[in-house]
Protein backbone atom coordinates (compact mmCIF):
# COMPACT_ATOMS: atom_id res chain seq x y z
CA UNK A 1 0.00 0.00 0.00
CA UNK A 2 1.30 3.44 -0.90
CA UNK A 3 2.58 5.50 1.99
CA UNK A 4 0.47 8.51 2.84
CA UNK A 5 1.93 11.99 2.72
CA UNK A 6 2.44 13.26 6.24
CA UNK A 7 0.73 16.53 7.04
CA UNK A 8 3.42 19.05 7.86
CA UNK A 9 3.69 22.78 7.75
CA UNK A 10 6.42 22.44 5.10
CA UNK A 11 5.66 21.56 1.50
CA UNK A 12 5.13 17.83 0.80
CA UNK A 13 7.81 15.89 -1.02
CA UNK A 14 7.06 16.05 -4.77
CA UNK A 15 8.04 12.40 -5.17
CA UNK A 16 5.37 11.48 -2.67
CA UNK A 17 2.83 13.60 -4.54
CA UNK A 18 3.10 11.36 -7.55
CA UNK A 19 2.97 8.10 -5.63
CA UNK A 20 -0.82 7.56 -5.63
CA UNK A 21 -4.25 9.06 -5.41
CA UNK A 22 -4.30 8.09 -1.75
CA UNK A 23 -1.35 10.40 -1.19
CA UNK A 24 -3.08 13.24 -3.02
CA UNK A 25 -6.32 12.80 -1.08
CA UNK A 26 -4.40 13.01 2.17
CA UNK A 27 -3.25 16.55 1.37
CA UNK A 28 -4.94 19.63 2.75
CA UNK A 29 -6.44 22.21 0.40
CA UNK A 30 -3.50 24.49 1.16
CA UNK A 31 -0.97 21.78 0.30
CA UNK A 32 -2.77 21.08 -2.98
CA UNK A 33 -2.79 24.81 -3.81
CA UNK A 34 0.94 25.06 -3.10
CA UNK A 35 1.71 22.06 -5.33
CA UNK A 36 -1.12 22.34 -7.84
CA UNK A 37 0.98 21.71 -10.95
CA UNK A 38 2.30 18.40 -9.62
CA UNK A 39 -1.14 17.33 -8.44
CA UNK A 40 -2.76 18.19 -11.79
CA UNK A 41 -0.13 16.17 -13.65
CA UNK A 42 -0.82 13.15 -11.46
CA UNK A 43 -4.59 13.43 -11.79
CA UNK A 44 -4.52 14.05 -15.54
CA UNK A 45 -3.41 10.51 -16.38
CA UNK A 46 -4.99 8.68 -13.44
CA UNK A 47 -8.43 7.08 -13.44
CA UNK A 48 -9.84 6.70 -9.93
CA UNK A 49 -12.75 4.56 -8.80
CA UNK A 50 -15.10 7.02 -7.07
CA UNK A 51 -18.10 5.88 -4.95
CA UNK A 52 -21.26 7.11 -6.68
CA UNK A 53 -22.57 8.29 -3.32
CA UNK A 54 -19.75 10.87 -3.19
CA UNK A 55 -20.62 12.44 -6.58
CA UNK A 56 -23.10 15.28 -6.80
CA UNK A 57 -24.60 16.42 -10.08
CA UNK A 58 -23.64 19.87 -11.33
CA UNK A 59 -26.66 22.13 -10.67
CA UNK A 60 -25.78 24.15 -13.78
CA UNK A 61 -25.89 21.11 -16.08
CA UNK A 62 -27.90 22.35 -19.10
CA UNK A 63 -29.08 18.88 -20.07
CA UNK A 64 -31.80 17.54 -17.78
CA UNK A 65 -33.89 15.41 -20.14
CA UNK A 66 -32.69 11.87 -20.81
CA UNK A 67 -34.32 9.18 -22.93
CA UNK A 68 -35.24 6.42 -20.47
CA UNK A 69 -35.11 3.67 -23.09
CA UNK A 70 -31.64 4.79 -24.19
CA UNK A 71 -30.49 4.91 -20.55
CA UNK A 72 -31.80 1.39 -19.98
CA UNK A 73 -29.93 0.09 -23.02
CA UNK A 74 -26.74 1.82 -21.90
CA UNK A 75 -27.09 0.38 -18.38
CA UNK A 76 -27.43 -3.12 -19.86
CA UNK A 77 -24.25 -2.50 -21.88
CA UNK A 78 -22.48 -1.34 -18.70
CA UNK A 79 -23.52 -4.54 -16.90
CA UNK A 80 -21.78 -6.54 -19.63
CA UNK A 81 -18.74 -4.43 -20.53
CA UNK A 82 -18.43 -2.07 -17.56
CA UNK A 83 -18.16 1.70 -17.95
CA UNK A 84 -15.61 2.04 -20.75
CA UNK A 85 -15.30 5.83 -20.89
CA UNK A 86 -14.68 7.43 -17.47
CA UNK A 87 -16.75 10.36 -16.24
CA UNK A 88 -15.05 13.62 -15.17
CA UNK A 89 -15.52 15.13 -11.72
CA UNK A 90 -14.19 18.12 -9.79
CA UNK A 91 -12.76 17.56 -6.31
CA UNK A 92 -14.68 19.50 -3.65
CA UNK A 93 -13.04 17.84 -0.66
CA UNK A 94 -11.36 14.54 0.19
CA UNK A 95 -14.64 12.61 -0.10
CA UNK A 96 -16.85 14.88 -2.17
CA UNK A 97 -16.91 15.45 -5.93
CA UNK A 98 -19.02 17.34 -8.43
CA UNK A 99 -19.79 15.97 -11.88
CA UNK A 100 -18.32 17.90 -14.82
CA UNK A 101 -19.20 15.61 -17.73
CA UNK A 102 -20.81 12.21 -18.16
CA UNK A 103 -24.20 12.56 -16.45
CA UNK A 104 -25.78 10.07 -18.86
CA UNK A 105 -23.04 7.54 -18.04
CA UNK A 106 -23.44 8.27 -14.32
CA UNK A 107 -27.19 7.69 -14.40
CA UNK A 108 -26.81 4.51 -16.42
CA UNK A 109 -24.16 3.25 -13.99
CA UNK A 110 -26.56 3.72 -11.09
CA UNK A 111 -29.27 1.88 -13.04
CA UNK A 112 -26.79 -0.94 -13.66
CA UNK A 113 -26.31 -1.29 -9.91
CA UNK A 114 -22.73 -0.01 -9.76
CA UNK A 115 -21.55 1.48 -6.48
CA UNK A 116 -18.49 3.19 -7.94
CA UNK A 117 -17.38 4.45 -11.34
CA UNK A 118 -14.06 5.23 -13.06
CA UNK A 119 -13.44 8.98 -13.13
CA UNK A 120 -10.95 11.63 -14.10
CA UNK A 121 -10.52 14.12 -11.27
CA UNK A 122 -10.04 17.84 -11.79
CA UNK A 123 -9.25 20.68 -9.42
CA UNK A 124 -10.80 24.12 -9.47
CA UNK A 125 -9.08 26.68 -11.72
CA UNK A 126 -6.72 24.16 -13.31
CA UNK A 127 -7.55 24.83 -16.96
CA UNK A 128 -4.15 25.83 -18.34
CA UNK A 129 -2.21 23.29 -16.29
CA UNK A 130 -4.66 20.55 -17.24
CA UNK A 131 -4.20 21.25 -20.95
CA UNK A 132 -0.42 21.12 -20.63
CA UNK A 133 -0.58 17.93 -18.57
CA UNK A 134 -2.92 16.18 -21.02
CA UNK A 135 -0.76 17.14 -23.99
CA UNK A 136 2.26 15.79 -22.09
CA UNK A 137 0.42 12.57 -21.24
CA UNK A 138 -0.62 11.88 -24.80
CA UNK A 139 3.02 11.90 -25.90
CA UNK A 140 3.71 8.83 -23.76
CA UNK A 141 4.56 5.74 -25.79
CA UNK A 142 2.71 3.24 -23.59
CA UNK A 143 -0.80 4.54 -24.27
CA UNK A 144 -3.12 2.35 -26.31
CA UNK A 145 -5.25 3.84 -29.08
CA UNK A 146 -8.41 4.15 -26.99
CA UNK A 147 -6.52 5.92 -24.17
CA UNK A 148 -5.20 8.41 -26.73
CA UNK A 149 -8.77 8.91 -28.01
CA UNK A 150 -10.09 9.51 -24.47
CA UNK A 151 -7.36 12.07 -23.82
CA UNK A 152 -8.05 13.91 -27.09
CA UNK A 153 -11.76 13.97 -26.25
CA UNK A 154 -10.97 15.40 -22.82
CA UNK A 155 -8.89 18.15 -24.43
CA UNK A 156 -11.78 18.98 -26.75
CA UNK A 157 -14.48 18.99 -24.07
CA UNK A 158 -12.68 20.30 -21.00
CA UNK A 159 -10.29 22.73 -22.69
CA UNK A 160 -12.71 23.82 -25.46
CA UNK A 161 -10.36 22.98 -28.33
CA UNK A 162 -11.26 22.31 -31.96
CA UNK A 163 -9.78 19.46 -34.00
CA UNK A 164 -7.54 21.98 -35.73
CA UNK A 165 -6.26 23.35 -32.40
CA UNK A 166 -5.73 19.80 -31.17
CA UNK A 167 -3.59 18.93 -34.18
CA UNK A 168 -1.52 22.10 -33.67
CA UNK A 169 -0.89 21.40 -29.99
CA UNK A 170 -0.09 17.75 -30.65
CA UNK A 171 2.10 18.43 -33.68
CA UNK A 172 0.10 15.81 -35.58
CA UNK A 173 -1.94 15.85 -38.77
CA UNK A 174 -5.59 16.71 -38.33
CA UNK A 175 -6.51 13.38 -39.94
CA UNK A 176 -4.61 11.57 -37.16
CA UNK A 177 -6.63 13.42 -34.53
CA UNK A 178 -9.89 12.75 -36.37
CA UNK A 179 -9.11 9.03 -36.77
CA UNK A 180 -8.52 8.67 -33.03
CA UNK A 181 -11.71 10.53 -32.12
CA UNK A 182 -13.68 8.29 -34.48
CA UNK A 183 -12.75 5.34 -32.27
CA UNK A 184 -15.12 6.68 -29.60
CA UNK A 185 -18.02 6.09 -32.00
CA UNK A 186 -17.27 2.37 -31.98
CA UNK A 187 -19.40 0.12 -29.72
CA UNK A 188 -18.12 -0.81 -26.24
CA UNK A 189 -16.99 -4.33 -27.18
CA UNK A 190 -14.65 -3.01 -29.89
CA UNK A 191 -13.40 -0.20 -27.63
CA UNK A 192 -12.64 -2.73 -24.92
CA UNK A 193 -10.68 -4.90 -27.36
CA UNK A 194 -8.65 -1.83 -28.31
CA UNK A 195 -8.04 -1.05 -24.66
CA UNK A 196 -6.94 -4.64 -24.03
CA UNK A 197 -4.69 -4.44 -27.13
CA UNK A 198 -6.51 -7.29 -28.87
CA UNK A 199 -6.94 -4.89 -31.80
CA UNK A 200 -4.58 -2.28 -33.20
CA UNK A 201 -5.33 1.25 -34.33
CA UNK A 202 -5.27 -0.04 -37.91
CA UNK A 203 -7.95 -2.66 -37.19
CA UNK A 204 -10.14 -0.12 -35.42
CA UNK A 205 -9.81 2.44 -38.20
CA UNK A 206 -10.95 -0.16 -40.75
CA UNK A 207 -13.94 -1.15 -38.60
CA UNK A 208 -14.87 2.48 -37.93
CA UNK A 209 -15.42 2.96 -41.66
CA UNK A 210 -18.29 0.46 -41.67
CA UNK A 211 -21.72 1.94 -40.96
CA UNK A 212 -23.68 -1.31 -41.05
CA UNK A 213 -23.69 -2.53 -37.44
CA UNK A 214 -24.25 -6.21 -38.29
CA UNK A 215 -21.43 -6.28 -40.87
CA UNK A 216 -19.06 -4.41 -38.55
CA UNK A 217 -19.77 -6.76 -35.64
CA UNK A 218 -19.33 -9.81 -37.88
CA UNK A 219 -15.97 -8.59 -39.19
CA UNK A 220 -14.88 -7.67 -35.64
CA UNK A 221 -15.58 -11.19 -34.38
CA UNK A 222 -13.92 -12.73 -37.43
CA UNK A 223 -10.83 -10.57 -36.85
CA UNK A 224 -10.46 -11.81 -33.26
CA UNK A 225 -11.24 -15.43 -34.07
CA UNK A 226 -8.93 -15.72 -37.09
CA UNK A 227 -6.38 -13.17 -35.82
CA UNK A 228 -6.64 -11.24 -39.07
CA UNK A 229 -3.93 -8.75 -39.92
CA UNK A 230 -4.87 -5.15 -40.64
CA UNK A 231 -4.31 -5.72 -44.37
CA UNK A 232 -6.57 -8.81 -44.37
CA UNK A 233 -9.32 -6.91 -42.57
CA UNK A 234 -9.02 -3.96 -44.94
CA UNK A 235 -9.48 -6.32 -47.90
CA UNK A 236 -12.68 -7.70 -46.35
CA UNK A 237 -13.98 -4.18 -45.70
CA UNK A 238 -13.16 -3.16 -49.28
CA UNK A 239 -14.95 -6.25 -50.58
CA UNK A 240 -18.06 -5.34 -48.58
CA UNK A 241 -17.95 -1.74 -49.85
CA UNK A 242 -17.75 -2.88 -53.48
CA UNK A 243 -20.94 -4.91 -53.16
CA UNK A 244 -22.82 -2.32 -51.13
CA UNK A 245 -25.61 -0.67 -53.15
CA UNK A 246 -24.93 3.00 -53.74
CA UNK A 247 -27.60 5.54 -52.89
CA UNK A 248 -28.73 7.82 -55.66
CA UNK A 249 -27.99 11.53 -55.20
CA UNK A 250 -30.88 13.95 -54.97
CA UNK A 251 -30.28 16.06 -58.05
CA UNK A 252 -33.41 18.12 -57.43
CA UNK A 253 -32.19 19.56 -54.13
CA UNK A 254 -31.29 23.27 -54.22
CA UNK A 255 -27.60 24.04 -53.75
CA UNK A 256 -28.14 25.76 -50.38
CA UNK A 257 -29.89 22.71 -48.95
CA UNK A 258 -27.31 20.37 -50.47
CA UNK A 259 -24.52 22.30 -48.73
CA UNK A 260 -26.34 22.18 -45.40
CA UNK A 261 -26.93 18.44 -45.81
CA UNK A 262 -23.23 17.88 -46.50
CA UNK A 263 -22.27 19.99 -43.47
CA UNK A 264 -24.59 17.93 -41.26
CA UNK A 265 -23.08 14.72 -42.57
CA UNK A 266 -19.61 15.93 -41.66
CA UNK A 267 -20.73 17.08 -38.19
CA UNK A 268 -22.42 13.77 -37.36
CA UNK A 269 -19.89 11.63 -39.22
CA UNK A 270 -22.43 9.72 -41.32
CA UNK A 271 -23.70 9.97 -44.90
CA UNK A 272 -27.13 8.82 -43.73
CA UNK A 273 -28.21 12.34 -42.75
CA UNK A 274 -30.90 13.47 -45.18
CA UNK A 275 -32.85 16.64 -45.80
CA UNK A 276 -36.22 15.77 -47.30
CA UNK A 277 -38.05 18.67 -48.92
CA UNK A 278 -41.82 18.67 -49.21
CA UNK A 279 -42.40 22.07 -50.77
CA UNK A 280 -43.84 25.32 -49.36
CA UNK A 281 -40.77 25.61 -47.10
CA UNK A 282 -41.61 22.38 -45.28
CA UNK A 283 -39.41 19.34 -44.86
CA UNK A 284 -37.56 17.04 -42.53
CA UNK A 285 -34.01 16.44 -41.32
CA UNK A 286 -33.60 12.67 -40.95
CA UNK A 287 -30.82 11.35 -38.71
CA UNK A 288 -31.10 7.55 -38.35
CA UNK A 289 -29.04 5.64 -35.78
CA UNK A 290 -28.19 1.96 -35.33
CA UNK A 291 -27.03 1.81 -31.71
CA UNK A 292 -27.56 3.57 -28.39
CA UNK A 293 -23.93 4.71 -28.50
CA UNK A 294 -24.49 6.31 -31.91
CA UNK A 295 -27.68 7.98 -30.68
CA UNK A 296 -25.88 9.46 -27.68
CA UNK A 297 -22.99 10.61 -29.87
CA UNK A 298 -25.51 12.54 -31.97
CA UNK A 299 -26.94 14.12 -28.82
CA UNK A 300 -23.47 15.21 -27.76
CA UNK A 301 -22.86 16.77 -31.17
CA UNK A 302 -26.20 18.63 -31.00
CA UNK A 303 -25.37 20.00 -27.56
CA UNK A 304 -22.05 21.31 -28.82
Amino acid sequence: MAKKVERKTTQPDKKQLGSSLRAIFSLTDQEIAENQEEVVKELSHTVAMIPLSQIEVNPFQPRNQFDEEALTELSESIKIHGLIQPITVRRLSANAFQLISGERRLRASKMAGLTEAPAYIRLANDQEMLEMALVENIQREDLNAIEVAFTLQRLKEECSLTDEQLSERMGKKRSTVTNHLRLLKLPPNIQKSLKDRQLTMGHARALAGIEDYAVRDSLFRQTLKEELSVRELERLVASFSEHKPKSKPNNNMPDDFARVQQNLREIFGTPKVQIKLQGDGKGQIVLPFDTVEQFNFYLDQIEK
